[in-house]
């Protein structure tokens, strides 16, 4: 406690369990970088080359042990002297040897072994890419220097969950994860995030399939908000843009609830707010499409990061979604849905392109019958 009775400020910026192993009490992410400065040297969290060197001299002075004993320990240590192969050959990392003696290495020609004995297609096909998303951008530097980012940045990792839209969704899982930055505005954020309803086109087709929309949702209804300890951060960059959080402000002034408060997201950077790690937080966009967001890690940047600031917001994970296909093929993706149509097995149905005209129009593009035609998108689409 400070004098005077106040809370003392290292307690209030240092995030401490508020529920064990659940989530932490807010603290305010700006502040937390600074106390992690001010303990930290500059080199701890430096991208300069140099930093090894004085790892080095620093290891020399702790173990007491003098220059030429740590270049002996380098060499005898070092990852050259476990190579198995002459040095001018350039054997292929993915083929282990037939008679491996390394444990590692007889797990893993285990592995391949039960691979080659199952008869899946594109056997570790998304899990390889699932993988090269996060490695891709591994030590990934800028072109332009102005566009590296700082040194002592903060990196957030968001989760984005799936919207819950039907009672049979039981699972919560992470649709995306993203890094962003601490100097990055909200609207980063909100503009990497992928959700099918933005690309969805309404309107009802079935007199004019050939009409190309002139719109999708995510052009026409660009209104959005975060929800963060007690604040809605409201998308007002356009002038269609709206305060969709009036209504459930309104509907709080009637009940029980603390008085929330309203700020411009493009406006607010992610050091500025207050928030809880691990605790489920919102963004509602498209009216009432909502998602859980969940703040899972806060970190200063280090020089193996990405550290081209326009790649950022980082994904570094997406979930594959399977694709629904065509009721009648089954084989091509869906890309139109109908109701009260009596050539449907079901209502609503499901069709490719293909199939939906060869089935409801004749060669002259005359409708056939009578039903409502929209288009779908799939939500395979961000595969």
């Amino acid at each position: 406690m400070a004098e005077g009775g106040g809370t003392n400020v290292l307690d209030e910026n240092v995030p401490v369990y508020e529920h064990v192993e659940v989530n932490s009490k807010p603290f305010h992410l700006g502040s937390f970088r600074d106390l992690w400065l001010s303990v930290l040297k500059p080199e701890d969290y430096s991208f300069s080359q140099t930093s090894g060197e004085i790892e080095e001299a620093q290891f020399i002075e702790e173990m007491g042990i003098t220059p030429e004993t740590l270049e002996e320990l380098k060499t005898i240590c070092s990852p050259d002297s476990l190579r198995c192969h002459a040095e001018d050959e350039a054997p292929d990392p993915d083929v282990v040897p037939a008679d491996p003696q390394l444990a590692t290495l007889k797990l893993r020609k285990r592995r391949l072994d039960y691979k080659k004995t199952l008869i899946r297609d594109n056997v570790g096909r998304h899990d390889a890419y699932a993988n090269e998303m996060e490695m891709l951008s591994l030590g990934r530097r800028a072109e332009d220097a102005s566009d590296t980012v700082p040194e002592g940045e903060l990196v957030l990792t968001f989760n984005v969950i799936y919207p819950v839209l039907f009672e049979r969704f039981k699972h919560v899982r992470a649709y995306q994860t993203l890094h962003v930055l601490g100097s990055q505005k909200l609207t980063e954020l909100r503009d990497a995030i992928c959700c099918v309803s933005d690309l969805q086109v309404f309107g009802e087709f079935s007199n004019t399939p050939d009409m190309v929309p002139q719109f999708i949702s995510k052009d026409h209804y660009k209104s959005a908000f975060f929800f963060f300890e007690g604040i809605f951060y409201n998308d007002m960059r356009f002038p269609e843009c709206r305060d969709i959080s009036a209504v459930t402000r309104e509907w709080t002034k009637s009940r029980d609830f603390p008085e929330f408060k309203t700020a411009k997201m493009e406006e607010a950077t992610f050091s500025e707010l207050r928030v809880k790690v691990g605790f489920p937080y919102l963004y509602c966009h498209q009216g009432d499409c909502e998602h859980v967001l969940i703040l899972t890690d806060v970190r200063l940047i280090h020089k193996d990061d990405c550290l081209d600031r326009k790649l950022y917001p980082l994904l570094s994970h997406k979930h594959r979604v399977v694709t629904r296909k065509c009721c009648v093929c089954h084989l091509y993706i869906s890309r139109w849905i109908t109701t009260n149509d009596a050539l449907a097995p079901m209502d609503p149905c499901l069709y490719c392109d293909q199939c939906f005209r060869l089935l409801h129009y004749d060669q002259h593009g005359n409708k056939l019958g009578d039903f409502q035609a929209y288009a779908y998108v799939d939500p395979g689409a961000f595969n």
